[in-house]
């Protein structure tokens, strides 16, 4: 799979919503975290959680370029937001719904 437009999810969300993916303006976008200790020594208990949107409009070459990630949230906690991640994403998903 050179492009996730290419997987078997993809093509059964282009065949339940049809009038999403037959319309050009509408944007699918890729979400993803993961955390990391800032200060390089697992002494101190902290992590910072970055979380990144990617646009899978763009063909395969471009959509994973840097320039066209966009961080959209960063979580800084003492532990990892685990189960907790969802109230983090809301305002997010609240804000792509506005749009």
């Amino acid at each position: 799979m050179r492009h996730p437009g290419n997987s078997e999810a993809w093509k059964d969300f282009d065949r339940l919503h049809p009038d999403f993916s037959s319309k050009i303006c509408n944007v699918r976008l890729g979400l993803t975290t993961d955390g990391f200790n800032p200060f390089r020594t697992m002494s101190i208990s902290h992590h910072t959680w970055p979380t990144m949107m990617v646009v899978y409009n763009f063909s395969p070459w471009l959509c994973m370029k840097l320039e066209y990630a966009m961080l959209s949230l960063l979580i800084p906690r003492p532990q990892s937001p685990r189960n907790d991640i969802d109230v983090y994403l809301q305002q997010i998903i609240e804000e792509l719904k506005d749009i």
